[in-house]
């Protein structure tokens, strides 16, 4: 092999060396800086981060859902897929895996509870609950209830 081939053959395997492990050394400064600030979605937004602003995105379609199959059918759903098509709650909607969050939903016909358990329970990750008065509740220590406080 000539000179040149074997020195550009070298840079060429240098360049990929250094673009495989750029990002590796990357990573750990992006890991270090903090994390972006929660911007409202709304004026009065209770969030305190996406996935609680996803999770109370939620529990509010099924709220509204509950109050306009109450209103059609003089009762209330008794599960999440007798739900769907009501108001804007969807089939993807039945699925209790929502990202952070998992749904729990007790029904009968004249009453329910939801509740939406983090993962993790911490500041920005707060359990939720609602019954068919549709009032949620937060509590960042435990799995909130109806003596928990109410989101605002």
């Amino acid at each position: 092999m000539t000179k040149s081939f074997v020195g550009a053959a070298a840079l060429i395997a240098a360049f990929v060396f250094a673009g495989l492990t750029a990002p590796m050394l990357i990573a750990p400064l992006s890991a270090q800086t903090p994390a972006a600030e929660y911007k409202p979605k709304f004026t009065g937004d209770p969030a305190r981060s996406d996935s609680e602003a996803a999770a109370l995105a939620y529990m509010r379609v099924v709220i509204r859902a509950q109050r306009q199959f109450n209103k059609q059918y003089d009762h209330f759903a008794t599960s999440l897929p007798e739900l769907v098509h009501s108001g804007s709650f969807t089939k993807r909607m039945v699925n209790a895996d929502r990202g952070d969050y998992t749904v729990s939903f007790q029904g009968k016909k004249d009453s329910y509870i939801l509740s939406m358990m983090p993962r993790q329970i911490d500041a920005t990750h707060r359990s939720f609950y609602a019954e068919d008065d549709g009032k949620i509740h937060a509590d960042e220590e435990k799995q909130a209830d109806d003596k928990s406080p109410i989101v605002k």
